[in-house]
């Protein structure tokens, strides 16, 4: 069995000091292979966030380990050095959050693809022209500033910046919960036609149905712990944990449903 692209074991992640310690992350393991989405679930507050930030070399852990295709990902407080620095991208849940402001969304892409891959600045422009267009953003659109945008198209710009690295893991951290449900949709569709080409892909959300949809295994977390993994099915079909029935059966329809809304 081939090694993992990703593996954390006991990550721990603390935040505080004495009675006001917080612990955010309370010592779990996962695992992602090359093309395999996973999925972790859980309300606000459980942890997930945090974890996320771990993968993706953001959160330096309070303890544990996290491995990157064999290789630790953290040295002292830095992460994912050298070559290593383009592989792992994150998609954050606040698309015009994470946007400058300032800067069209041809120019943002621009700039992301020629610090990771160089080249001059036309090659870069016609990359980022083309990478937009795959995502559903026109040409037109793409010479307009975050603010002009709605929050699909926002999300597919902050989705095209993370992918102008060519990565082969992508953290998307709630993408779908800013956008409409037919933004959503185009964009899950996306997702499922990367994963066809390789990328592995980590999705953190609290909607279930977008869980269910798109990833293979499952992670439940409750207050920085997994309570619950397995199979995306059986995690559906025959939950064992009572956070996990309790979840489950918050969501009206979604057993009758079977995939995210589109």
């Amino acid at each position: 069995m081939s090694r993992p692209l990703i593996e954390v074991k006991d990550i721990k992640v603390t935040f505080g000091t004495g009675k006001s310690t917080v612990r955010a992350v309370d010592g779990v393991s996962l695992s992602v292979a090359a093309g395999e989405a996973i999925g972790i679930v859980g309300e606000s507050g459980s942890g997930k966030s945090t974890l996320a930030r771990v993968l993706a070399g953001i959160q330096v852990p309070t303890a544990g380990e996290a491995y990157f295709d064999g290789e630790p990902i953290f040295e002292g407080r830095k992460a994912y050095q050298g070559e290593r620095r383009r592989a792992v991208q994150m998609v954050f849940q606040d698309p015009y959050g994470s946007l400058n402001p300032r800067m069209t969304a041809i120019a943002t892409v621009q700039e992301a693809m020629k610090f990771h891959q160089g080249g001059n600045s036309e090659e870069a422009k016609q990359s980022s022209l083309d990478l937009l267009s795959r995502m559903g953003v026109s040409a037109k659109d793409s010479r307009r500033k975050p603010i002009l945008l709605s929050g699909g198209q926002r999300q597919r710009v902050s989705v095209a910046r993370a992918l102008s690295a060519r990565p082969s893991l992508l953290i998307a951290d709630e993408p779908t919960s800013a956008i409409d449900q037919s933004a959503q949709a185009q964009l899950l569709n996306l997702f499922t036609e990367l994963l066809n080409e390789g990328l592995s892909i980590v999705l953190v959300s609290h909607d279930l149905g977008v869980i269910r949809y798109l990833t293979s295994r499952v992670y439940v977390m409750h207050l920085g712990i997994f309570v619950e993994e397995g199979e995306t099915e059986q995690i559906f079909n025959d939950p064992q944990h009572a956070y996990t029935q309790t979840l489950i059966e918050s969501i009206p329809g979604l057993e009758r449903r079977g995939a995210a809304s589109a």
